[in-house]
């Protein structure tokens, strides 16, 4: 991997992680669960958007709380998609699950918590005049018709007399994990007021690409390494990429996408290859 990304992915996590310290009390009840959320794993929606970000100019300090913001909303769907009424996962990024370190109401308050703050966050003056823009931009990716409906569209799956076909996961994929992906690629322009096509297009192709990843990583990776119970859709008898496609066309069509996405970024020359490494991680990370 390039150092330039792995160097700036780092620098990314730090800066979110002090960031999150600064603004969530620990001593307070709801505290020390919200951090246990929130912190460690990739942080990627939260680089993603500090790209996009200096990509267009934006204020430091904004681009820094609109990256907090979406690891909010992205830690607050994972607390509640771990509870048992959802996927009752026991471990996440390698370690307990908030209902269970804690219990299941710690757990729903967490993450509303959580989600509320994000809001919060981007309801400043720093935003300047495109403040409320992202805003919507931000509920609408989160909630009913995108994350939340990809959600309910999971869930839908489960009880289904017949596997989802390739064009129905991809809509669920879509809008459960591809919606914050892509408000998050396309932070910069949005604050900045300028075109946000090329970034969209960019993220579009990188979040499918990245689910494909979890699909594949669901396959053959380690759970140790991962963080998470694997094979989980497989024993359940969920239709994936890979049960689709099968595993080689799988990986073919991951890299596919991300020469995709590569594609997209032409815009933006040279200043786009952190980006462009981005989407190289993406398939082939190992948790």
């Amino acid at each position: 991997m390039a150092a330039s990304f792995t160097v700036a992915l780092k620098q990314a996590q730090q800066e979110i992680s002090a960031r999150l310290s600064a603004i969530i009390p620990v001593q307070s009840t709801l505290g020390q669960p919200m951090l246990h959320a929130v912190m460690g794993g990739k942080m990627l929606r939260g680089f993603l958007a500090l790209e996009s970000a200096r990509l267009h100019g934006v204020d430091a300090e904004a681009a820094l709380d609109a990256a907090v913001a979406i690891e909010c909303i992205h830690a607050y769907s994972l607390v509640h998609d771990d509870l048992p009424c959802m996927d009752d996962d026991d471990l996440r990024r390698g370690l307990p699950t908030v209902h269970k370190k804690w219990d299941e109401a710690t757990a729903v308050l967490t993450g509303d918590a959580l989600q509320t703050m994000a809001f919060d966050l981007l309801a400043d003056a720093k935003f300047g005049p495109n403040a409320l823009e992202l805003i919507r931009l931000l509920a609408r990716a989160a909630g009913r018709s995108g994350m939340v409906q990809g959600q309910m569209l999971d869930i839908d799956a489960e009880t289904a007399t017949t596997p989802l076909t390739l064009e129905q996961i991809t809509r669920l994929q879509d809008r459960k994990t591809g919606c914050l992906i892509n408000w998050s690629a396309t932070v910069g322009p949005v604050i900045a007021g300028d075109d946000s096509r090329a970034l969209w297009q960019y993220a579009t192709a990188l979040g499918l690409a990245f689910q494909i990843a979890d699909d594949i990583l669901d396959v053959e990776g380690d759970a140790e390494k991962v963080g998470k119970a694997l094979r989980k859709d497989a024993t359940a008898g969920k239709a994936t990429f890979v049960s689709l496609l099968g595993l080689e066309p799988a990986k073919q069509r991951a890299r596919d996408l991300v020469d995709e996405a590569c594609s997209a970024l032409a815009p933006y020359g040279a200043a786009g290859e952190t980006l462009k490494q981005t989407a190289r991680f993406v398939i082939a990370r190992d948790s």
